[in-house]
């Protein structure tokens, strides 16, 4: 009898399988959006091969629920999980659309324009100067989204994508920050990146 081989995340409880779901379905969305917004076929392919990973995550959970249920009551609660887990893996395929418009041309994509500035996050790119003293530091020393409101969403470096960077992700100079926040965020952010103003003394080497 042949084995039957485990679903990847299998090992991963249902709690964290729906926190991974929700994690990666919300980068997703912004990875999408950017890969239009700068024409990107990198982010673009980095958003298909996270949607494969959430099909993956979806079969497992839905297997753990399986194994879980062992009575009627079991399987009413549990089904809940699976609607929340069902709810995310709607927003990644969604995304995955979206990032199909790419074979658009470019010029005759003026609804995103229209879809963007109706919203109250936006995303932007920037390139760290040498002269920032956000250089050689972490996103999570730095606190950046809890100082300008942006979220780092991606870093470009020379030619190497990091994607939903982590706390621990240090910064160099000349590398290209894909940001989501408000416009009033993003001057401030500015200001950091360029160089033009000193992050707060208070954040810096905390």
């Amino acid at each position: 009898m042949r084995d039957v081989e485990e679903p990847p995340f299998i090992d991963l409880s249902v709690r964290e399988i729906l926190t991974e779901m929700k994690d990666i379905s919300e980068v997703m969305v912004d990875l999408a959006y950017a890969a239009l917004m700068f024409d990107s076929e990198d982010i673009a392919q980095k958003v298909s091969e996270l949607e494969a990973e959430m099909d993956n995550l979806n079969y497992a959970i839905k297997i753990k629920t399986l194994m879980a249920a062992r009575t009627r009551e079991d399987a009413i609660q549990l089904s809940g999980l699976l609607q929340i887990a069902a709810a995310a893996e709607s927003i990644s395929n969604a995304a995955g659309d979206l990032v199909k418009l790419q074979d658009v041309d470019i010029e005759r994509r003026p609804f995103l324009s229209f879809m963007l500035r109706e919203s109250e996050e936006k995303i932007r790119m920037g390139t760290l100067s040498e002269k920032s003293d956000m250089v050689n530091r972490t996103i999570g020393d730095l606190g950046v989204e809890a100082e300008t409101g942006m979220r780092v969403i991606a870093i470009k470096r020379r030619q190497r994508w990091i994607y939903d960077p982590e706390p621990e992700t240090k910064l160099k100079a000349r590398d290209t920050l894909i940001v989501r926040g408000t416009k009033d965020g993003y001057e401030r952010l500015a200001e950091f990146i360029s160089g033009r103003k000193h992050w707060p003394e208070y954040e810096v080497g905390a």
